[in-house]
C-alpha cells in the first residue's frame, strides 16, 4: 500500500466491512480448531485417568507412579487447551462485541480469578482449575453423548473434590495467620462459599453415583434442609441459617480439610452475626426469629460440635464443659415427657452459658446481655428488682466531737 501510495480511510467502506467479517470468521469457536483440540486432549485425559484408577487396583507401586505421572501431565495439557480457548476465542468475541451473555460472564469470572495470581497464588491455582473444569463440564453435558458424559463425570468429580479439599485446607491454614477482623471475616465468607459450591455442584453427583453409601445416607436430611435455601431470595437470617447447615455438613464431609478448630471459629462467627442481628432488628417478629436461630445455633455448636472435641487447651474449660453437658443431659430427660418445660429449661441453660462468656467484655456486648436478661426474666429464671428505696424511722441531726 505504501509503494502504491494508497490512502487508508477509517470510515466503514466495503473493504473494511469485509475485513471485520473475515476476522470474525477466523475466530475459533467450540466447533472450530480449539474445540477439536480440547476434545482430543479431554479424551486423552479420560484414558489416562482410567489407566491411573486401574493401576491402583494392582500391587505394583512402580506402575501406579508411572500411571499417576502420565495422568498429571496429560491433565495439565488438557487444562491448558481450555485456557487457550478462553484467550483465543472468548476474549476476541468480547473485544469485537460478538460475544453472548454467557461468554461475557465467563470472561469476567476468568479475569476475577487471574487477578488473584499476584496476591493469593494457591487460591488462584485451585480456583482456576475448578473454573476450567466447570466450563468444559458444561460443554460435555450439552453434547448429549451419554458415554462421554459418564466417563468424563468420573474424572470431573475426582478432580473437583480434590480441589475443593485443597482450597478449604488453604483457608484453614490462612486463619492461623495474624489477620485483621476484616480479613478474617473475608476468609470465613470464602469458606462458606466454597462449601456451598461443593454441596451444590459435586455432592449431588456423588450421591447419585453412590445412593447406598452410608455417608450420604447419614447426611441426607441435612442436605435436604440445605436445598430449601437454594431457591428464592434470602435475608440475613436465612443466610446465617444456611451457613449453619453448611458447617453441619462439613463435619461429615471435610473432617481433615476443615479441622474442628476452624469449624469452632466459623460457628463463633455465626454466633456473632446472630447476636448483632438480634440487637439491630427493630421488628419484634424478626427479632424472635433471630433469637430462635440463636438457640438452634448454640445447640449445634455446644452440643453437636464441642461434644466431639478431644483436646482442650485448658483443663478448666474442659471441666466447665463437662458440667454444662451433665446439666444438658438432665434437661434432655424431659424431652419426651414434658416438651414445653424441656424447651424452657434448655433456653435458660444456653442463655446462662452465653452470659458467662459475654460478661468478660460487658462494654462490647452490653446490648445483647440486656436482651438475655430480659429473656431470662420472661422465662422465670430471673426477676426484676425495682430501683427505689424507702427509709423508715426518724433521723436526728447531732454534732460529733
Amino acid at each position: 500500500m505504501e509503494e502504491r501510495s494508497l490512502r487508508v480511510y477509517q470510515e466503514k467502506t466495503f473493504f473494511s466491512k469485509l475485513t471485520n467479517t473475515i476476522t470474525k470468521l477466523l475466530i475459533p469457536t467450540k466447533i472450530g480448531i480449539n474445540g477439536m483440540l480440547i476434545s482430543i486432549k479431554r479424551n486423552n485425559a479420560i484414558k489416562a485417568y482410567e489407566a491411573y484408577i486401574n493401576s491402583e487396583n494392582t500391587n505394583d507401586q512402580m506402575k501406579q507412579e508411572i500411571a499417576n505421572k502420565k495422568f498429571e501431565d496429560v491433565y495439565a495439557l488438557y487444562l491448558e487447551s481450555i485456557d487457550k480457548y478462553i484467550l483465543d476465542s472468548i476474549y476476541k468475541k468480547v473485544k469485537n462485541d460478538t460475544a453472548n451473555e454467557f461468554e461475557r460472564n465467563a470472561l469476567s469470572q476468568y479475569y476475577a480469578i487471574v487477578h488473584l495470581k499476584e496476591t493469593e497464588y494457591l487460591e488462584y491455582k485451585y480456583k482456576k482449575q475448578m473454573y476450567l473444569l466447570d466450563l468444559d463440564y458444561e460443554t460435555v453435558e450439552n453434547s448429549n453423548k451419554t458415554q462421554l458424559i459418564e466417563k468424563y463425570k468420573n474424572l470431573y468429580i475426582k478432580q473437583m473434590e480434590s480441589l475443593y479439599k485443597g482450597l478449604l485446607k488453604h483457608y484453614s491454614i490462612k486463619l492461623a495467620d495474624n489477620l485483621t477482623l476484616g480479613a478474617k471475616d473475608e476468609v470465613y465468607n470464602k469458606i462458606f462459599y466454597a462449601l456451598e459450591g461443593y454441596i451444590e455442584k459435586i455432592l449431588p453427583l456423588k450421591m447419585k453415583e453412590n445412593p447406598d453409601d452410608a455417608t450420604y445416607q447419614n447426611i441426607l436430611e441435612e442436605y435436604q434442609n440445605f436445598e430449601k435455601f437454594t431457591v428464592g431470595k434470602l435475608d440475613q437470617n436465612d443466610n446465617i441459617e444456611k451457613n449453619m447447615v453448611l458447617l453441619a455438613l462439613s463435619r461429615k464431609l471435610f473432617t481433615h480439610s476443615l479441622p474442628l478448630i476452624v469449624a469452632e471459629q466459623c460457628y463463633d462467627k455465626l454466633l456473632q452475626d446472630t447476636r448483632s442481628l438480634i440487637v439491630d432488628t427493630k421488628v419484634a417478629r424478626k427479632q424472635e426469629k433471630a433469637y430462635s436461630l440463636l438457640i438452634t445455633l448454640i445447640e449445634e455448636y455446644q452440643v453437636k460440635l464441642l461434644s466431639t472435641k478431644i483436646y482442650w487447651d485448658k483443663s478448666s474449660d474442659r471441666g466447665l464443659y463437662k458440667a454444662f453437658w451433665k446439666e444438658y443431659e438432665e434437661i434432655s430427660k424431659y424431652k419426651d415427657t414434658n416438651y414445653m418445660d424441656y424447651v424452657k429449661q434448655k433456653q435458660i441453660l444456653f442463655l446462662r452459658k452465653e452470659l458467662k462468656q459475654l460478661r468478660k467484655d460487658t462494654n462490647k456486648y452490653y446490648k445483647i446481655i440486656q436482651f438475655y436478661y430480659n429473656k431470662l426474666v420472661d422465662l422465670g429464671a430471673m426477676r426484676v428488682i425495682k430501683n427505689n428505696y424507702h427509709s423508715e424511722g426518724k433521723y436526728i441531726k447531732r454534732k460529733t466531737k
